[in-house]
Formats: C-alpha cells, structure tokens, sequence
C-alpha cells in the first residue's frame, strides 16, 4: 500500500488589486458654473455628499463609482437664488432630496487620465454623463497612517435634460440662465 503525503510548499498571500476608498468631504468639492444673462458666469457647490470608489489596479475598466448629493445642500453665496434652485422651478428639493450618480464603465485615458462613464439622476430623470478625470494621484499616507489619493474631475451637462427648464428672457436678447452646466470635482479619497 501506498501513501502519499502532502506538498509542504507554502505559497505567499496574494495581494487584491481592489482597494475601497470613500470621498473625504472635508478636503473636497462639488462645483458647478453655469452663464448668468450671457455676460458672466455663477459658480456653486454641494456642501453635503458622499462618495465610493471601488478601484481595480490591475484593471481599471472594472473599477466602480457611486456619488450621492444632498440637493438642499446647494450654495451659491445668495440665499434668495439658493432657495430658488431649491424650488420646483430647478431641482424641487421637496420632491427629489438627492442626485445621485453611477458609473458604468472606466475608460483608462494617456497619463494618469481617464474617463468614467456613468449614469446621473437629477430631479429623478436618469442620463448618461461622462466625467473626464484628470491629476488622478498615487497614494500617499497622512500624518495620522491613513491612504489618500486624489483627483479632478469635470463634465458638462445641458440643464434641460434633467427637467431644469425655468428661463426668463432679458430685454437685449437672450436669457437669464444659460443652459449648459459644467461641473468640476475637487476629490480627496481615504483608503478603507
């Protein structure tokens, strides 16, 4: 009879390329900026929001991106227009508290960039978005040991197809908001 015994070879622990990271709300920013009356532009933010990315190293295109933002939150420095964005008129806040964005599908760029497409839902109408993400760093460890990385982003997105469509005409020709949003993210991620 014949015995057979085990292979003693242990093999080391394989590393995940997938690391969890979350937005660091503190060291970050929502922007947007959109025209006011044709001849200059009103910028914005989101104070409140929350943020996932879920990172693949080794393979970039499966990596994972949720974001969402509280509409209430909005500051564009005046409160008459905040309360007015607030309103049905713009983001009606009573109705639709959040936006919320999903990614589909990382698309690895030249030099570090790279696009993320996804879905964004405003006012609960839902419409492919692409975030071109740029200045994406390699992590670094705090003062306090804890991982951060960071980035930035921006998109554009047309108002009006998120159900935002209060305009006023101006007595020159054109309106009081243009139609055309672009966004700009200011991101610090801790590592999980």
């Amino acid at each position: 009879m014949q015995t057979t015994t085990a292979s003693s070879s242990s093999t080391a622990p394989v590393e995940s390329p997938i690391s969890n990271w979350v937005i660091d709300t503190a060291h970050s920013e929502v922007g947007f900026r959109v025209r006011h009356m044709m001849v200059s532009w009103t910028k914005g933010r989101f104070e409140k929001y929350e943020g996932a990315l879920e990172l693949n190293e080794q393979d970039l295109s499966k990596s994972k991106l949720s974001v969402s933002i509280d509409a209430n939150s909005i500051n564009t420095g005046t409160t008459d227009r905040d309360n007015h964005l607030r309103s049905a008129d713009f983001f009606d806040v009573a109705n639709f508290p959040s936006l919320a964005f999903v990614s589909q599908k990382f698309e690895p760029g030249k030099d570090g960039a790279f696009r993320v497409l996804g879905e964004l839902t405003i006012r609960g109408v839902t419409k492919a978005v692409a975030l071109d993400v740029e200045e994406f760093s390699a992590a670094h460890k705090d003062p306090w040991g804890n991982l951060k990385r960071g980035a930035r982003a921006h998109a554009k997105l047309n108002r009006k197809d998120f159900g935002l469509n209060w305009n006023a005409a101006i007595e020159m020709g054109g309106v009081v908001v243009g139609d055309s949003v672009e966004i700009t993210l200011e991101v610090e991620l801790t590592k999980k």
